[in-house]
């Protein structure tokens, strides 16, 4: 299978399950989900969903349940959808990304800081030795 079909496809996945969500999944506990990425086996046999969740863990909890009770409905979906001959069978996983983003905010917020704390104690920073270090050429007269 080439690469590109199954990247092509795991798109198509992406959309059809963010599709599926939005029109046919009805249940009460499914939040603000958004689907992030799919992937897909190169024997199309298995998609694993990467997901993530608008708002706190007990939100987070809530819709990963009701992702699992609707995998069969969204299952069937993708698969009419597609077309092939078997329809591969669906594996949601939680995206870290949004928790890292944040991480690497705080740390690039970390760094910030401490570079406006070097230029401000730089700012009365004066030479150590000479202001002009450089033989000049009234230098080589005196010579």
């Amino acid at each position: 299978m080439s690469e590109a079909r199954v990247r092509r496809l795991a798109g198509r996945v992406q959309e059809l399950t963010a599709a599926a969500l939005r029109k046919q999944v009805k249940d009460p506990r499914l939040g603000m989900v958004t689907i992030t990425d799919a992937r897909l086996t190169a024997d199309l046999r298995e998609a694993t969903v990467f997901y993530t969740v608008l708002g706190d863990p007990e939100e987070q909890k809530a819709s990963t349940a009701a992702l699992e009770s609707a995998k069969g409905l969204i299952r069937t979906s993708v698969g009419r959808a597609l077309g092939l001959r078997h329809t591969p069978s669906l594996t949601f996983a939680l995206d870290s990304v949004p928790e890292h983003v944040a991480h690497i905010d705080e740390l690039l917020e970390k760094a910030r800081s401490a570079d406006a704390e070097v230029h401000r104690q730089a700012a009365g920073a004066r030479y150590a030795g000479d202001a002009n270090p450089y033989r000049t050429a009234e230098d080589d007269d005196e010579i």
